[in-house]
């Protein structure tokens, strides 16, 4: 059985663009990319996606749609289109999985048909939309929780079909990142790994510097037959270039050492 594809997301060479992040896939051997779609114009162009990918022989596997505090008007301000731009930029590019989070506290009527709007985009489309876990909001380790998400930050009760478990969310949160793995079974598709702390910010840590069982995570689902995506998640920004390029190296080895 061969392992799961370990790919990069574009998102872990911030504040370096989307360019450099298919260069840096390709030099140190990941199996495709993920595009965050994003303020950086490539992100949103399949043409120059798809010249990227043909250059460094790196494809692309799957599509974050920018449905992140940070990219509210990035395509807009409707988020049903942002959806629908991001699943046909996935079909544009030949990438299976579009990722997104469930909607603000404050887009009511989006969340309201959110778990349906879902569904009938993918029977429509035949792409994976994989709803992420996300965290309350805390100003510090002992403020009061703000519940930010709708219905739910947590996706393991939700009817969605398919989900992203992210390892620095669950940090974030404060789950427990096995049993939420465990629960969710064959539901879970994709995985952004990363690591935290516990802190009440998302540190997108190099896995193994935090306090997630990130290995044990790969490893049951390795050994469960997982045959969806680990995409490398990790926040590189206060680094220099030597510095960056150590860490994704240094993720890659950690997400295949514990594949298998």
């Amino acid at each position: 059985m061969a392992a799961p594809r370990v790919t990069l997301s574009t998102a872990s060479v911030y504040p370096e663009g989307c360019a450099a992040a298919f260069a840096t896939a390709a030099r140190l051997g990941y199996d495709g990319v993920e595009v965050m779609v994003w303020t950086d114009p490539l992100t949103r162009e399949a043409g120059a996606l798809q010249r990227l990918s043909e250059l460094h022989g790196v494809p692309v596997l799957s599509v974050h749609a920018p449905t992140l505090l940070v990219t509210q008007r990035v395509w807009g301000t409707d988020p049903w289109d942002k959806v629908d731009r991001s699943v046909e930029l996935a079909q544009d590019l030949g990438a299976d999985t579009v990722v997104l989070h469930p909607p603000f506290r404050w887009q009511r009527d989006y969340a309201r048909g959110f778990a349906d709007g879902v569904a009938v985009r993918e029977s429509d489309s035949g792409i994976t939309l994989a709803v992420e876990n996300m965290y309350p909001w805390r100003a510090n380790a002992r403020s009061r929780e703000l519940e930010a998400y709708l219905p739910h930050w947590d996706p393991v009760e939700q009817p969605y079909d398919h989900v992203t478990v992210d390892l620095s969310h669950t940090a974030t949160a404060g789950s427990d990142a096995l049993e939420m793995v465990e629960r969710l079974g064959p539901r879970l598709t994709h995985l952004h790994l990363a690591d935290g702390s516990g802190a009440p910010r998302d540190e997108h840590l190099v896995p193994g510097r935090g306090g997630q069982p990130c290995g044990e995570v790969l490893e049951t689902l390795a050994g469960a037959g997982y045959d969806g995506q680990v995409v490398v998640e990790v926040a590189t920004r206060k680094g220099d270039e030597a510095q960056r390029e150590l860490d994704l190296a240094e993720s890659l080895a950690f997400a295949r050492l514990h594949l298998g």
